[in-house]
């Protein structure tokens, strides 16, 4: 194999850097302290922990003093410059979501990418360049080298995209940086590209959400089920900070000190403190997470020294290492409701309460979100909010659409702020399930002021929670997967709700025997004041997992009453278009085999604007009929199937005999043919 000519093409790289008078550091100088530790801090390229070291590394500043890290990784082999993956993204992890050390070692632009991740993970850096570089001698002794220049962000969530092509790092000369920026900052991935992104970025988060809850469930004794939930809340709040008024927490922030005040659990508590002081969040909503919290975090087991560390250090440690990437670059994903639904895993539902506790996925959420016709304007209302995961999708939609049609930058911020603080409520009676709700919503922005921690039956009269207290919150959107064992499948859920609107449109997801009879009574009250516009036969295995019940979604116009007349849209959503696994170590349960995301489209314009819509379903699948108000067991209707043959039918029966008969003399020819022939 040819020798490796990397010292060549590293002292052809920093000659350059010298000539543009740029203060670069090799690989064992110090940029600055935070640069360092988090290099240290991320696995390496071997895997396991230790330090990471880029070949050549610099700190720009460009005109708006914003500053760029700029990673450098030199390889000395012909074709050693990038490895992408069949989408033309850098290649760093394994068909089964773990990191690729092959190509991260081998590759200088894998290299750098690993590098840029790890200060997107654990610096307050979210934008960062990755160079790699390698090149090889010809026959004549001659070097030839490429670059590959790769802008890595919390935008294209750490992936990586190409910049342009170069000969040289002159575009890290002084006079040159700006215009360079430039370019990089008008770089656009396409929405399907960000979808994918966030779909393979969501993977991982399961995973390691798998591998956190496990190491602390084999590893970490005497914590509850609820500890385990408030620690990781905790954590992140802690380190989420507030760019110029909090800093975040870091780990060696925890001394492991046994003085009174100064124990760990203390420490974190200043620092949530601080955090939600910041956030502007009501007083007693304030007081009630930090006394939940704090019964945790203080406890004398968890803050107990041994060998000079703490329990809670060492679990806020494998928090922020495990997770810490995936809240820092922003995804708009029910992060929480993963972590819920990988905490309650744990239980084997023990506790009866938790047995309908069962989050909906959230491809469906968007679905809901959907079908209630959420937009900017929207009041969305949620009575059973378990992570808010649905709240979460409605929040995305409410934002898209702000940005969408809101030309002047400063009256979408103003917009913005609004669908956070007014324009959203969820109710959650569990506390711990609460205390998720509050989590998420914190994290994907703060849409939390309005989560009430109240029974929605009893305890609720529809006012809002903080701020406009003595005024009414109106509601015009509300959607819902309730707890099952509810009365009425949580048919009451939906009643108290539509009784307390004026005008708009419902999405539930329930138990289909709630439409069958099991809910009779509700849902003839329910017709008298608003009517049904659809009813959609979900998949089986929707909540495979947790639950195998069969579920329908119900679509409500709210205000209006149901007349005999009226036409329901029946839609049998048996096929969705995914196909669903239950495998415990599988890196992907859900897998697109057949056209769902147009599917998913169809079905919300079919239930808008009907029949003309029909393109993927047929009208098997698709059915419009009416139910008589006053039975209340009738919404769940299919297509009749006609099973009178027609002359259509009778045609092809005899073709396709005499087609068989004929097939059958030809194979009795060549058999006696053949035996003829021996």
């Amino acid at each position: 194999m040819a020798q490796s000519i990397e010292p060549n093409i590293a002292d052809l790289a920093n000659g350059w850097l010298k000539s543009y008078n740029l203060d670069y550091k090799l690989e064992q100088e110090s940029v600055n302290a935070e640069i360092d530790k988090a290099l240290s801090d991320y696995f390496t390229k071997n895997g396991g922990a230790g330090a990471n070291r880029p070949d050549a590394k610099i700190l720009l500043q460009n005109k708006n003093l914003d500053f760029f890290p700029i990673l450098i990784e030199y390889k000395g082999y012909k074709d050693k410059l990038v490895k992408l993956d069949t989408d033309g993204q850098v290649e760093n992890r394994t068909a089964k979501n773990e990191p690729n050390l092959k190509n991260i070692n081998a590759f200088a632009v894998n290299g750098a990418v690993h590098y840029a991740n790890a200060l997107l993970h654990h610096t307050s850096y979210t934008d960062i360049i990755a160079i790699g570089m390698t090149g090889y001698k010809d026959e004549t002794g001659k070097i030839h080298h490429e670059i590959g220049v790769y802008y890595v962000s919390k935008n294209n969530l750490g992936a990586g995209q190409k910049v342009g092509d170069y000969s040289d790092f002159s575009f890290l000369a002084p006079k040159n940086f700006d215009a360079f920026i430039e370019t990089v900052k008008t770089l656009q991935l396409s929405q399907e590209d960000i979808d994918k992104l966030k779909e393979q970025r969501e993977r991982e988060i399961d995973q390691s959400l798998k591998r956190l809850n496990n190491d602390i469930y084999q590893n970490e004794k005497g914590l509850g089920e609820n500890d385990r939930v408030y620690l990781v809340a905790a954590s992140i709040i802690a380190t989420l900070g507030i760019a110029g008024k909090v800093a975040p927490l870091e780990k060696a922030d925890l001394k492991s000190s046994t003085e009174k005040g100064n124990k760990d659990g203390d420490i974190i508590v200043r620092k949530i403190k601080a955090f939600l002081d910041e956030k502007d969040i009501p007083t007693e909503k304030k007081d009630l997470i930090l006394r939940t919290l704090e019964n945790t975090l203080t406890t004398e087991n968890i803050n107990k020294v041994e060998n000079g560390e703490s329990q809670l250090k060492r679990v806020f440690t494998k928090i922020v290492d495990d997770l810490g990437i995936y809240y820092k670059i922003g995804l708009t994903t029910d992060f929480t409701g993963k972590l819920f639904n990988e905490m309650y895993g744990w239980l084997g539902f023990s506790q009866d309460k938790l047995n309908d506790v069962v989050l909906t996925p959230s491809y469906v959420a968007s679905l809901l979100v959907k079908l209630a016709r959420v937009n900017k304007d929207s009041y969305v209302w949620d009575f059973a909010t378990g992570s808010a995961g649905l709240l979460v999708a409605a929040m995305n939609e409410m934002l898209n659409d702000a940005k969408n049609n809101i030309q002047s930058p400063q009256e979408l911020t103003q917009k913005e702020i609004k669908i956070k603080a007014e324009q959203l409520l969820g109710l959650e009676l569990l506390s711990s399930v609460y205390m998720l709700a509050i989590l998420n919503m914190i994290l994907m922005g703060d849409g939390s002021s309005n989560i009430l921690n109240k029974d929605s039956i009893k305890d609720f009269d529809g006012k809002y929670g903080f701020g406009k207290t003595d005024r009414n919150f109106p509601a015009d959107a509300f959607i819902l997967n309730p707890p099952y064992s509810a009365l009425g499948n949580g048919m009451n859920f939906v009643e108290k709700a539509l009784g307390m609107m004026n005008k708009g449109y419902a999405a539930i997801i329930i138990q289909n025997s709630a439409g069958s009879g099991k809910a009779k009574e509700y849902c003839k009250r329910i017709l008298q004041r608003n009517t049904l516009l659809a009813s959609i036969k979900m998949p089986i295995d929707t909540f495979i997992g947790k639950s195998s019940v069969q579920t329908n979604i119900y679509v409500f116009k709210v205000n209006e009453k149901h007349h005999r007349d009226d036409i329901v849209k029946f839609i049998d959503f048996s096929n969705d278009g995914y196909t669903r696994t239950n495998r415990k170590k599988a890196s992907n349960n859900l897998k697109d085999t057949d056209q769902a995301k147009e599917r998913y489209e169809e079905v919300v314009n079919l239930v808008r604007f009907g029949k003309s819509k029909l393109n993927i379903f047929t009208e098997r699948e698709y059915y419009e009929g009416t139910i008589d108000p006053n039975n209340g067991a009738d919404w769940n209707q299919t297509a009749s199937i006609d099973t009178k043959p027609t002359l259509k039918d009778f045609k092809k029966t005899v073709s396709d005999y005499l087609a068989w008969e004929i097939s059958d003399l030809l194979k009795n020819q060549r058999i006696k043919e053949d035996s003829l022939g021996k």
